[in-house]
């Protein structure tokens, strides 16, 4: 099972420069970056809320009100990820962008792990992982450079 989540994760890292791409058609389709990503935003909302009444999903609503504040800004940073991917792809590519994007996610995982930020296991920092983040550092600097 876990060689499936590995899989389907690899998977949505592929969709990602991918849905930035369709994202930039639509935002010069209609003159406005910001436009398409709120846009982009409303069609994934559906899609989600279609999902959820096929599949007849099962939400505990008592839920909203114990939680806590700062789980409310995921909408906001997905907005954000997803305008600034919009803004950066067609200034400094795709593979920079999106080497940039991982670099940034794996500091931050990293750093998550070792002080159990948001996360249920803790993993602490050790030489192997700060050699993986600094590979990856690396090859989005080559990636810049060349």
């Amino acid at each position: 099972m876990k060689t499936l989540w590995i899989f389907l994760a690899f998977i949505s890292g592929m969709l990602l420069p991918i849905q930035a791409g369709v994202n930039i058609r639509l935002g010069k389709s209609i003159d406005s970056p910001l436009y398409a990503s709120m846009l982009s935003f409303f069609v994934g909302a559906v899609s989600l809320l279609l999902y959820v009444l096929i599949t007849k999903q099962e939400v505990t609503w008592v839920g909203i009100k114990t939680a806590p504040g700062y789980a409310w800004l995921g909408g906001a940073l997905g907005a954000f990820f997803v305008t600034i991917t919009m803004l950066a792809f067609p200034r400094i590519g795709p593979a920079l962008t999106f080497g940039l994007v991982v670099a940034g996610q794996m500091v931050i995982a990293v750093i998550f792990d070792h002080f159990k930020i948001l996360v249920a296991e803790q993993h602490s920092i050790n030489i192997w992982r700060m050699a993986g983040m600094f590979l990856i550092i690396i090859g989005v600097i080559i990636i810049q450079k060349f």
